[in-house]
């Protein structure tokens, strides 16, 4: 299922058109990875056990919900600029790029692990969001990509802690 990118809705914005084609298309690519980014921190919250039990859980819980807001503020933006947010569960499955979380992974360290890897490929694709909005003029698509990894990077901090000495 291809990710819709035809401006579909009047809009007084500014940002040209070309701009905000662009802009939809790049949003909404973002927007599959973040939800199923959510989906799979709620399988590590669901489905982690081992000594660190609670705190693991704990913190996936709070790791998705961090997802769920950045999703709608990504949704959002793209809905402004006239184009529409293509964010059911099979859209994002169908254009993910973030690789699929083992169903079988049950201990907490692997947990971490997986998702700091997943987190730091996310970081990676904001901060090109970050240069490819820039590039384009649309300063605050830029922003909000920079607000997401500055949070994400945050993220990548509490997980790999639970991986150092």
């Amino acid at each position: 299922m291809a990710i819709t990118t035809a401006l579909e809705f009047h809009t007084r914005n500014d940002v040209g058109e070309t701009t905000r084609e662009s802009m939809v298309e790049l949003l909404n690519q973002h927007l599959a990875d973040t939800l199923d980014l959510y989906t799979q921190i709620k399988q590590a919250h669901w489905n982690v056990k081992g000594m660190n039990f609670m705190p693991l859980h704990q913190l996936f819980d709070n790791l998705a919900e961090n997802f769920i807001g950045y999703a709608d503020t990504i949704a959002e933006r793209a809905t402004a600029l006239g184009g529409r947010a293509a964010g059911t569960a099979r859209m994002a499955a169908a254009n993910s790029k973030v690789e699929e979380m083992p169903v079988e992974m049950i201990d907490g360290k692997d947990f971490v692990i997986a998702l700091a890897n997943r987190f730091g490929e996310y970081a990676a694709y904001s901060r090109k969001a970050i240069e490819q909005s820039a590039e384009q003029n649309d300063a605050v698509t830029s922003d909000l990509f920079t607000e997401i990894a500055r949070e994400v990077d945050k993220s990548l901090y509490f997980l790999e802690s639970h991986l150092q000495n």
